[in-house]
């Protein structure tokens, strides 16, 4: 897995969050200034959340992205979906085993049944985390981290 999805999460998050302070959409510049990343980078990710229908996009003077959802109906399976479909979490054999190899072809088999059941448990702990409750435990963290304030002022 690369680092797409992690990405994605965080446009996500960011998106919820300005969801939840009426903040208006964002812009793929002030994402990727976040991620730290090139905004063609952003885009090519929100295109992709776009079309698996978990954010909006509009363009014009205010345009940005908003989640074309609420927070609590969007898990992170769905994220991960969007954006890793097709991607392999464990890579394979480039070539395959050699063809005179006689453990070859068992050690392949044998990994696609672990890889397999490896990721069936990653979805379904994606699944079980929605955006809202991600925020939600990221206030939390932000807050625990964040130095006392001075009663005197």
């Amino acid at each position: 897995m690369n680092s797409r999805f992690t990405m994605a999460a965080h446009i996500v998050a960011m998106l919820s969050k300005c969801a939840c302070s009426d903040a208006g959409p964002l812009t793929s510049e002030a994402m990727a200034r976040s991620i730290q990343t090139n905004p063609v980078v952003v885009r090519r990710l929100l295109g992709d959340l776009a079309r698996a229908g978990l954010v909006e996009t509009k363009r014009g003077a205010r345009g940005g992205v908003t989640l074309a959802k609420r927070s609590d109906e969007i898990t992170l399976r769905d994220i991960y979906e969007a954006v890793e479909e097709g991607s392999e979490i464990f890579g394979r054999h480039p070539v395959g085993p050699a063809p005179d190899c006689d453990i070859g072809p068992c050690v392949a088999q044998y990994l696609e049944g672990v890889f397999g059941r490896a990721e069936a448990a990653l979805k379904e702990s994606l699944e079980r985390t929605t955006v809202a409750q991600m925020s939600s435990d990221l206030t939390a963290l932000f807050q625990s981290l964040s130095p006392p304030e001075d009663p005197k002022g």
